[in-house]
């Protein structure tokens, strides 16, 4: 039941709904079936960010329940290609049941091109996956919110944002610490690189966790 209420009230957000009246509707108990492990604010300034540059190429890389990709389409270009890769099995939260994939490419609106890759990102196969769906071979928006160790951030930013083209951005997941969750190392690979690129933080609470940070590719 969950499930057809949420899909019935998808599609009455259509191209008219602002982007925030779509972020408040994704945590509504209506889309509960898709709610974005994110906090609001900081998702919404995001999207923010990327709504104006009229994004043609998206990655995400962790998926779990699908509210952040489905916020992605929204703010992407009409004729956008985005990409999900997502572990089955996964230990940070994704491993979805292909039960769910028609779901996901529903989110595509307008020329969208939407493609679900269950695979390990850190799987050369799936970069090669990657590379035969990109059109022009360079992606505009990199979201890493996969494998939280430090070696697995690491491996996706190595692998996939050679793809970034010069002047977009790679966004990380969890940038803050995390006291409940010790397999998150997210923030110190952050510590490492977030000086050496021109970046951003959007982090609404410093004492609790979540947190989104950008890199100039």
């Amino acid at each position: 039941m969950a499930y057809l209420q949420c899909v019935a009230a998808m599609r009455r957000i259509d191209g008219s709904v602002s982007t925030a009246k779509a972020v408040e509707w994704v945590y509504s108990m209506q889309a509960r079936f898709i709610r974005p492990t994110q906090n609001r604010d900081e998702i919404l300034e995001l999207l923010e960010i990327l709504e104006p540059l009229r994004l043609k190429s998206v990655l995400e890389i962790g998926t779990a329940s699908g509210g952040t990709l489905f916020l992605l389409c929204r703010v992407a270009a009409p004729d956008a290609v985005l990409v999900s890769i997502d572990l089955p099995g996964g230990e940070f939260g994704g491993g979805y049941g292909r039960w769910r994939a028609p779901l996901y490419r529903s989110f595509a609106r307008g020329d969208q091109r939407l493609f679900l890759i269950r695979a390990d990102s850190h799987d050369a196969k799936t970069l090669q996956r990657l590379q035969m769906v990109l059109s022009h071979g360079e992606l505009d928006f990199l979201f890493i919110d996969g494998d939280h160790t430090y070696e697995g951030v690491r491996h996706d930013f190595e692998m996939y944002g050679r793809l970034v083209r010069a002047g977009g951005w790679i966004g990380f997941h969890d940038i803050l610490p995390d006291a409940s969750d010790a397999m998150n190392e997210v923030h110190r690979f952050w510590q490492r690189i977030k000086d050496v690129h021109p970046h951003r933080e959007i982090v609404r609470n410093r004492s609790g966790k979540y947190g989104i940070g950008l890199i100039r590719a």
